[in-house]
């Protein structure tokens, strides 16, 4: 009996659900093919009378990316529009009526578009993404849901620790504020979703909305902005372009430890960090626009690369200055050395010849003066020949000797002031011309090493004045250890300055 009646019961709840149903649908249709009957959707709603007030808000789904080389930012959107049309008013019934997204094109819409859109499109799948909502006074929401690509211009001089302003400007394309007025829906509640955005490298550190109006030549547009202000994070950069530098950098300053004369390996480190660093540049490069003005990575990455060039140029000097400029010198007071001892034995030898002619006009005057019985022989106390010695220095020449050795009383008289003596033999004349010859022989074997000497005395002396102008080769690394100090401090200082500049 009870399930009897509890059968009875359904039918008739369902018999009531689709009268109701039927009832509604009916209704509807009816309600919505009145709507269209003889609307015209080239007229906008009081046409003739006040502008239309249009309402608009957005809901961000993302911002997919912000590109700094082509200037935009592409973000998905859900963008709401909604305006009162009188002739879409309806009394039938209290509902509101949401529509296939077809009958949107039966409608009036407002002609709104992006300004400083680039590229844009209406999802499709699985139908187009796009809402017609009718409220029983003629109000009409209709909703779509979009992407776009709206141009940024950023200005990159404190690049990446920059922070960017980027707007997306919506306005009427043909109406005019005399026809259409846009404001933003619900105040600075209008835009929403910013606080659930994720962007990998900026932050959304503001958020403004403007209304306005724009004046063109043919006539005041409505125009609204949705303002947001970025700020790029530094950690991805930190990691991928600062680190890397100051490594880099550091890693050039190895070679200041290096002994001096292993030229392939501080070649080899200077070369290797200084083309790393020019690699690092050029990939930036190709990450960025083509911008006339420096960027502040550019300026640290310019630093780094100066310090990393002069750590290669470092052991360029060191390697002229104690491989180059002294073996220069030292090769030149060599020459010297050996030019000096090869003209050396042909001067003795003229010196030697000299001296044997001067004998010999002293030999021949003195037998010639024994002939005449003069007996002017120029002998001291104790019966020796005097004979001038030449002064043996690099100074005088053969030639000099020979000169003032022609006159034979200024022979006699330099003779007389010599200290070498030239002892007169007891027996004959040709035996004692021949034991005064080898007495004089002996002597000036003496007067030449004297004479070595004083030419090994002089280029020591000249020697020792150029070595003071040149760094001391056992000293090899002052250089080494002053740049050792140096880098580590100037690149600190730069860095001081580079962070407080553009930090602050």
């Amino acid at each position: 009996m009870s399930l009897f009646m509890f059968k009875q019961a359904c039918d008739l709840n369902c018999l009531s659900y689709s009268t109701s149903t039927g009832t509604g649908i009916s209704v509807a249709k009816s309600t919505v093919d009145k709507l269209l009957k003889g609307y015209d959707i080239r007229l906008r709603p009081d046409f003739g009378g006040p502008p239309v007030i249009v309402g608009m808000s957005i809901n961000i789904a993302s911002i997919d990316s912000i590109s700094e080389v082509n200037m935009d930012y592409t973000i998905t959107m859900y963008f709401q529009q909604s305006w009162r049309d009188k002739r879409l008013a309806y009394a039938e019934m209290a509902l509101n009526l949401t529509l296939d997204n077809r009958v949107a094109d039966q409608l009036w819409l407002p002609d709104t578009y992006f300004l400083n859109d680039k590229k844009s499109f209406l999802h499709g799948v699985t139908v187009k993404n796009r809402m017609i909502r009718l409220h029983p006074d003629g109000t009409v929401l209709y909703g779509l849901r979009i992407t776009t690509t709206a141009a940024c211009m950023m200005d990159l001089r404190r690049y990446p620790l920059d922070e960017q302003n980027c707007t997306l400007e919506i306005e009427s394309y043909g109406y005019t504020t005399d026809d259409i007025v846009f404001f933003w829906q619900g105040g600075d509640n209008a835009v929403t979703g910013v606080d659930k955005l994720e962007l990998p490298q900026f932050s959304i550190v503001e958020l403004r909305l403007v209304s306005r109006e724009v004046r063109f030549t043919t006539g005041s547009y409505p125009r609204l902005s949705l303002s947001f202000r970025i700020k790029r994070n530094i950690g991805y950069f930190i990691l991928q372009t600062y680190m890397p530098s100051i490594l880099i950098t550091i890693l050039s300053w190895v070679s200041f430890w290096i002994n001096y004369d292993a030229s392939a390996a501080r070649v080899a480190l200077g070369v290797t960090t200084v083309l790393t660093m020019t690699t690092i540049n050029t990939h930036l490069r190709e990450t960025l626009p083509k911008i006339p003005y420096v960027k502040a990575i550019d300026v640290y990455l310019m630093g780094c690369f100066v310090f990393v060039f002069l750590a290669l140029l470092e052991y360029a000097f060191v390697n002229y200055v104690f491989f180059g400029r002294g073996p220069q010198q030292q090769k030149k007071i060599n020459e010297r050395l050996n030019k000096a001892n090869n003209e050396r034995p042909r001067y003795e030898d003229k010196r030697l010849h000299a001296t044997t002619v001067i004998l010999n006009e002293a030999k021949s005057r003195r037998l010639c003066m024994k002939d005449n019985m003069a007996h002017f022989y120029a002998v001291d106390a104790y019966g020796n020949i005097l004979l001038t010695t030449l002064e043996m220095n690099n100074e005088v020449m053969p030639s000099d000797v020979g000169g003032s050795m022609s006159d034979s009383r200024n022979s006699v008289l330099s003779f007389d002031s010599s200290g070498v003596q030239f002892r007169k033999p007891a027996g004959g004349g040709g035996a004692g011309g021949a034991s005064s010859s080898r007495d004089g022989f002996g002597h000036h074997s003496l007067d030449r090493s004297a004479m070595r000497a004083r030419a090994n005395c002089r280029l020591r002396r000249r020697s020792s004045k150029l070595k003071l102008k040149i760094p001391n080769l056992t000293d090899v690394s002052t250089i080494d250890k002053w740049s050792r100090v140096i880098f580590p401090i100037t690149f600190g200082f730069f860095n001081l300055i580079y962070w407080l500049y553009y930090v602050n």
